[in-house]
């Protein structure tokens, strides 16, 4: 919104500073870490007046767990809140990949609040059934990814990018759009998987969100585009801004929810945020690089997916508790080295990623 005012500008003044992506960029993480400071205490405690019991705890996960009984969930709100105030304000509303992002974020979102609401009015951890779970998802991430390839340039329509092989393309034609829902559905789940410790998730998708920014940031300007050898993607160096917006509103989030939490982000965070990351790999023509930056999300996943199929056909366990969080728990780790650790991982895994634009 307040891109527009650059149009006040006669060149060399203030106004002219809102031109840039980088310095709205910089203002919408501003703006979100403050909104995130000024109302997390409020929210917090009206979710506690309204939630009683707050989020139910699994009987059957670790027993150190039942300590965090009475913590008030729903915590995503004040990340979606600061991040949907810093969008409006700082990005260029004209931009169709912010809309895309931003209707899968919401959208999850609002899947995500219904789950939540489900499980404390409930008092279950079952909530919305995973079922009707799937099929809104998948019709949220079948929309975005139409809209998506839509939106990109003729030669990149449809087409699948390979990291690291210059100018390589796979003709994916319309299995390009079921390709992009997976992308888009598996990132939303695997971060909502990844949710399960004070702190685990919110960290890795703050540098997940960094990675992607940068790299929508590049492949947004033809002259980086062509230094690096990577596919040209005009319009979607505006999605840093929304990158910068999530940030500055996942360490807003981040004070409250550091161990010992005083706030879950629930399903409503989790499932939105990596919905976003997907949304953003998809617009940005970077789906196979994101397995790598999101690689602990999809480590988590494939825990799960392991260990349900490995069970239901030998009636045994390869990992003590799944996701795989919860087996070192069992195995003695503390959850703050979990949780530090895992970070680790995420940054690790996150420059990986990124050095996949210089290597050609």
């Amino acid at each position: 919104m307040l891109y527009w005012l650059a149009n006040l500008s006669s060149g060399g003044d203030l106004f002219n500073l809102f031109r840039y992506i980088t310095f709205r960029a910089g203002a919408a993480f501003f703006t979100a870490l403050i909104f995130g400071f000024l109302f997390g205490r409020p929210l917090i405690d009206m979710l506690r007046r309204k939630q009683g019991k707050g989020q139910p705890i699994r009987s059957d996960g670790p027993q150190t767990h039942l300590s965090k009984v009475g913590t008030p969930t729903m915590g995503g709100l004040l990340i979606l809140s600061a991040l949907l105030v810093s969008t409006l304000l700082w990005a260029r509303l004209d931009n169709p990949y912010i809309w895309i992002v931003m209707g899968v974020t919401y959208g999850y979102a609002l899947i995500g609040f219904a789950d939540d609401y489900a499980k404390v009015t409930k008092q279950n951890v079952k909530g919305v059934s995973s079922r009707t779970r799937l099929i809104l998802g998948l019709v949220l991430a079948a929309l975005a990814a139409a809209a998506a390839a839509w939106v990109h340039p003729a030669d990149l329509r449809f087409q699948l990018a390979l990291p690291v092989f210059k100018d390589a393309l796979i003709n994916l034609g319309i299995v390009f759009i079921p390709f992009a829902m997976l992308v888009i559905v598996g990132a939303a789940n695997a971060v909502n998987l990844t949710d399960g410790l004070d702190g685990l998730a919110i960290m890795p998708v703050m540098i997940a969100a960094a990675t992607l920014g940068a790299i929508a940031y590049v492949v947004g300007r033809a002259d980086f585009t062509q230094y690096l050898g990577v596919h040209f993607v005009p319009g979607t160096g505006e999605l840093l801004v929304f990158c910068s917006a999530l940030i500055g509103g996942g360490l807003g989030f981040l004070w409250y929810n550091a161990p010992p939490a005083a706030v879950f982000m629930g399903d409503t965070g989790s499932l939105a945020l990596g919905g976003a990351i997907g949304a953003i790999a998809v617009c940005t023509k970077h789906e196979l690089v994101l397995a790598i930056v999101g690689g602990l999300f999809v480590v988590e996943a494939l825990s799960v997916i392991i260990q349900v199929a490995y069970f239901k056909k030998t009636g045994k366990r390869v990992f003590l508790m799944a996701p795989i969080h919860h087996h070192f728990e069992k195995k003695g780790w503390g959850e703050a080295q979990i949780v530090i650790r895992f970070w680790i991982i995420s940054l690790v895994l996150a420059l990986i990623g990124l050095a996949t634009l210089k290597i050609r």
